[in-house]
């Protein structure tokens, strides 16, 4: 008599749940995860918890996080409001200042790139103005200013040639050090092919320079958001500069925090732009 063997049931076909990471895997995901969210949260608490502490201790006129939060809420809560020329909403502050530095700042590409390229190429040339550039490159915003209000003797005009001539030292110099980093072999190719200028500058200078101009793009702009602050504040221009300074002679201290904590935020948001265009470069 023949006996069926049945299959035990440790071998009874079962829905195959997927497998739990190894911690191996697992460890290095949740440092991952720590310290993308909670350890940044953690300092944003350490500061708030000094802030506090200094508001209640050694320095009585600064306001304490939530007193700032309240004079600041209707600021935030309505941030493209219009209640009077320099009594905005903050959106509407940051508005202003980052339109006044787009314009200041391609006005600083236009003429830093060109410029850059030539203090590559040119022996001659760069013996002749590199040392100017190095003796104009340290100059303040407040000494550009005054000039260019003796220049335009308009505000607006001056506000946009402190900005592009403060803003384009770094597009200039790391242009000249893209385009003498490029290999004399590459050179040596486009001459044997006989390649016109034109052709050697699209099919050789440009992307051999690309990643080095565009880490001079991304310093640029973070200088030409610093130095609209200064540029508003002197000016009295509509931005947060301008409100900045008014509050500062107002006396109103949560505004004041208000506008260096914009300032941080937006400058923070368009380093990030720039390093995400330079990433995607690098990456092409």
């Amino acid at each position: 008599m023949s006996v069926s063997l049945s299959s035990s049931p440790s071998s009874s076909s079962s829905p195959s749940s997927s497998p739990s990471p190894p911690p191996s895997r697992l460890l290095p995901h949740l440092q991952g995860r720590l310290g993308t969210w909670l350890l940044p949260l953690l300092g944003i608490a350490l500061v708030l918890l000094l802030w506090s502490i200094s508001s209640r201790t050694w320095s009585k006129n600064l306001p304490s996080p939530a007193k700032t939060w309240e004079a600041s809420k209707p600021y935030l809560v309505a941030p493209l409001a219009k209640r009077g020329e320099l009594d905005q909403g903050i959106g509407r502050f940051a508005w202003y200042s980052l339109w006044l530095v787009a314009k200041g700042y391609t006005i600083a590409l236009l003429v830093g790139t060109p410029l850059g390229f030539l203090l590559g190429r040119s022996k001659l040339f760069a013996k002749s103005f590199d040392p100017i550039i190095q003796v104009l490159r340290p100059v303040s915003p407040l000494a550009w200013l005054p000039l260019g209000l003796v220049l335009f003797e308009k505000s607006q005009p001056a506000a946009l040639f402190t900005i592009a001539i403060c803003a384009m030292w770094p597009t200039v110099l790391n242009t000249a050090l893209g385009v003498r980093a490029i290999p004399q072999d590459y050179l040596n190719v486009a001459r044997v092919l006989q390649l016109s200028r034109r052709k050697t500058f699209f099919k050789i200078l440009l992307p051999a320079t690309l990643p080095y101009m565009f880490t001079g793009f991304r310093l640029s702009l973070g200088i030409a958001w610093l130095v609209i602050v200064a540029v508003e504040m002197l000016t009295g221009s509509p931005g947060v500069g301008g409100f900045l300074w008014q509050e500062y002679n107002s006396l109103i201290y949560e505004h004041i925090i208000l506008c260096i904590l914009t300032i941080g935020v937006v400058g923070f948001l368009l380093d990030r732009m720039m390093n995400a265009v330079e990433t995607r470069l690098r990456a092409s």
